[in-house]
């Protein structure tokens, strides 16, 4: 791989402080203490005196700890994506209220989110071509977030901090213990073990499999729902139905609502809309119709469809050759698998006249039916073209790895294989997995707090 390739976190000078800016303080109404922090960072981290951006981080702080909340240590929470910003909290509650006891919680919205420098249909386009954009997005992935959370930790004056990654923050993660170890007191992950090579169709291989079974179990529990989405289906084919912003349901569009299938209750959510899915036999209802439109519309988080697959683009030499075309393009790697595929007919719209929902799969039709991804349709696919990555992962340090690191690992979690995972977790050396069927994908959101006391009790 050329030295040059964007980044590249090989090519980062020693990270530094960066600029900070502390900003307004509030107390939340059960009296937590809420302070805004504001960060300058570079852009591209292997040029420090190049273009600047900002990342915006917020700070929350128990009632009881308020007073002396500078003796207490740091925990830094990546958040799920990628494009996902970080929590809004009212209040503590769930694993934030039991982690608080003993922290002080730094939530980050990684570059591109939230309050940080804007990556929207707006402001994307104005990098210039489809090119000058990809070559702005690719300082978006993983090495740069962690890039930017090392130089915070040095800004914060904090010693080595606890890192908990959620999802896609799990693979921040990994990428923080490869690149920044030293700055790591222990890593804590749920439900986000990425692998470590190996091409993005093994990801998506694996995480149909994973659906099929979902979808069992959901029409098993709820079969008179088999016959209702047969009925949507049947009315998407017609063209006749639109959604809130107008554009077209198709059966693509309804497959989505799997998404719902990643969570313990949400599974249930998924039924409730279901049986409010029509108004009459011949027209479905704006509640449903707007339901659909929360999974598949990108307007709030562009980056979870511009840059989704690449979250898994690890360069030849890491061992992310495609077998097929020796590429290392990701190149719309779930739709290919699909297509490639005859026992995965059955999630297959144009073989099935009524196909399995899927999950966090990604399709090129996307940036085509969403109004809020037209303006980016140039840039994701020079993205999913794209073969100059920079390495996610550094195996060598991960396999050397003496940060302490537990992984909690769902056994059919939906978007994370398992056994992905575990192979993952047998590639960082000290790793502690806790495996669990208990709970999908959002596990912290159902028993946050007794998920992460499982997991600070392994890397104790």
């Amino acid at each position: 791989m050329s030295a040059g390739v964007a980044g590249d976190p090989r090519r980062f000078a020693p990270p530094a402080p960066a600029a900070h800016r502390p900003g307004t303080e509030a107390t939340l109404l059960d009296g937590t203490l809420i302070a805004d922090h504001w960060f300058g960072v570079p852009l591209d981290h292997a040029d420090p005196a190049g273009r600047r951006i900002t990342v915006f981080a917020r700070e929350y702080v128990a009632a009881a700890h308020r007073e002396h909340r500078h003796d207490l240590p740091w925990l830094l929470f990546l958040q799920g994506g990628p494009g996902g910003k970080g929590l809004r909290q009212s209040r503590l509650s769930g694993w934030m209220k039991e982690a608080a006891k003993d922290f002080r919680i730094l939530m980050l919205d990684q570059r591109g989110t939230g309050l940080s420098t804007p990556a929207t249909r707006h402001s994307i386009p104005t990098e210039g071509d489809a090119r000058d954009q990809a070559e702005y997005l690719v300082h978006l992935r993983a090495p740069s977030i962690v890039q930017d959370a090392e130089m915070i930790r040095r800004a914060l004056g904090s010693g080595p901090w606890t890192v908990f990654g959620q999802s896609f923050g799990g693979f921040c993660v990994l990428s923080y213990l490869s690149w920044h170890p030293a700055g790591v007191a222990r890593a804590l992950v749920t439900g986000g073990l990425a692998p470590l090579e190996g091409h993005a169709e093994d990801v998506y291989r694996a995480t149909y499999e994973r659906m099929r079974h979902r979808n069992e179990e959901f029409l098993a529990r709820f079969p008179e729902d088999r016959e209702g989405l047969a009925r949507v289906y049947a009315l998407a084919r017609s063209g006749d139905a639109r959604l809130p912003d107008g554009s077209p349901l198709t059966p693509g569009r309804v497959q989505a609502l799997g998404m719902y299938l990643g969570g313990n209750t949400r599974m249930d959510q998924l039924h409730y809309l279901l049986q409010e899915a029509f108004e009459g036999p011949d027209r479905l209802s704006d509640a449903f119709l707007h339901g659909v439109y929360q999974q598949v519309s990108r307007a709030a988080n562009p980056l979870y469809l511009v840059l989704h697959e690449s979250i898994y683009a690890q360069p030849a030499e890491l061992g992310a050759v495609r077998s097929d075309t020796g590429g290392t393009d990701t190149g719309w790697a779930a739709q290919r698998v699909l297509a490639d595929s005859p026992g995965l007919a059955g999630f297959d719209p144009e073989r099935s006249t009524a196909p399995l929902l899927t999950g966090e799969m990604v399709f090129d039709w996307y940036p085509r039916l969403d109004p809020a991804l037209r303006p980016l349709a140039g840039v994701t696919e020079e993205l999913a073209r794209r073969t100059a990555w920079g390495p996610l992962y550094d195996p060598a340090v991960l396999a050397a790895n003496t940060v302490p690191v537990a992984a909690a690992v769902y056994a059919h979690d939906v978007y994370v294989d398992r056994d992905l995972s575990l192979r993952t977790a047998a590639g960082v050396r000290g790793l502690a997995v806790w495996e669990t069927d208990a709970f999908h994908h959002d596990g912290i959101g159902d028993d946050g707090p007794g998920i992460l006391r499982r997991l600070l009790s392994l890397t104790a």
